[in-house]
């Protein structure tokens, strides 16, 4: 009687555990948000881009509330969130009064998230704010030596100096462009700033002024709209560490010889079918790189074969579990295969970011 009472009460305690276990997931309204940027290339024609994983990336609630707020390169691959509305925006940096050489890239999407379901959010790369340079004829320095010339904004003002070369970068709006000479500051010419604009303006002094004996003229040839942008550091053709290739690009470009590729360390202990992305690891022959230091799918990464020497030595994750994350640059042979994915041998040189 006593194990028959047992038996019952044993399979009582089991119904309750799956019922409680079926409870939960009915009540947890979650499902999973993934990140990442659009494909595409940086045009030949434009400054340096900066690296994404360094982008600014939050994630919040439809209260508001911040969920995720750090770096696009540490977040989770799969984010687990409650069912709701979301915005996810990132931003190459912060940018909220006048600086020179400072454009900003970035993209807002708004993402949906159902229970038990996976939402994909895809971030285009475009320029956010709007640019202007001066180009400042001999003619103006002449008859105004001692003049100070100033863009101004609602935001902040920067001094344009007669020897400046660089763009001066402004939230999209009205700016004005001043003139102070002989104790006295006059606004000489006004323009409405769209967002990806580049304009340049010719200063000059004659007979055709506008304001004050002045001249200011849009220079159409040099007034653009930013394209789309790549996300990435793209476009690289792998000659140097200023043009390494990323992980993405150096997966696509097999058999290229003494080429420089940057990624992020992520792993190890490869094998034909999985590699490890956390420690402790036990094989010193190599290493995994990525364009992401949260990167937790073999896919998408590159392997590296590190041969016996002081390559081995530095870089290996046995003795150096503190290099797991590091950024670094690797020269060497790009390979079809290597452990079951593109990869990477016979390295000369390495440096770390």
């Amino acid at each position: 009687m006593k194990k028959t009472i047992a038996k019952l009460l044993s399979a009582i305690s089991l119904l309750s555990v799956a019922s409680c276990e079926s409870l939960m997931q009915t009540f947890s309204r979650q499902g999973t948000l993934q990140i990442r940027f659009a494909d595409g290339t940086v045009p030949a024609t434009r400054a340096a881009f900066p690296d994404t994983n360094d982008f600014i990336l939050t994630v919040t609630d439809s209260n508001g509330k911040p969920v995720y707020d750090g770096l696009y390169g540490a977040v989770e691959e799969n984010l687990l969130l409650d069912e709701g509305t979301y915005t996810v925006s990132a931003r190459s940096c912060e940018f909220t009064a006048p600086l020179f050489d400072t454009p900003q890239y970035g993209d807002t999407q708004v993402a949906s998230i159902k229970a038990g379901k996976t939402t994909v959010v895809t971030l285009a790369c475009v320029q956010l704010n709007s640019g202007i340079r001066l180009r400042i004829d001999k003619a103006f320095i002449t008859s105004y030596p001692n003049a100070v010339l100033y863009l101004k904004a609602a935001s902040g003002r920067l001094m344009y100096s007669y020897s400046e070369k660089r763009i001066a970068y402004f939230q999209p709006g009205t700016v004005n462009l001043d003139m102070a000479d002989g104790g006295s500051e006059t606004t000489i010419f006004t323009t409405r700033l769209e967002p990806q604009q580049i304009l340049t303006l010719g200063v000059n002094a004659g007979s055709e002024s506008v304001r004050g004996g002045v001249k200011v003229q849009v220079d159409t040839t040099r007034n653009w709209t930013s394209e789309d942008f790549t996300i990435g550091r793209g476009g690289g053709s792998g000659s140097g560490k200023d043009k390494a290739y990323s992980v993405p690009d150096a997966r696509q470009h097999p058999g290229e010889e003494d080429v420089w590729v940057y990624g992020y360390i992520v792993g190890g202990d490869l094998s034909s079918s999985k590699c490890s992305f956390s420690a402790p690891f036990s094989s010193r022959t190599n290493i995994v790189l990525a364009n992401k230091s949260s990167e937790k799918d073999k896919a998408r990464c590159l392997s590296v074969q590190l041969a016996k020497g002081s390559i081995r030595d530095a870089l290996n994750l046995v003795d150096h579990p503190d290099l797991l994350g590091r950024q670094i640059y690797l020269k060497g042979d790009l390979v079809e295969s290597y452990y079951g994915i593109p990869g990477m041998q016979n390295l000369s040189e390495y440096e770390f970011k």
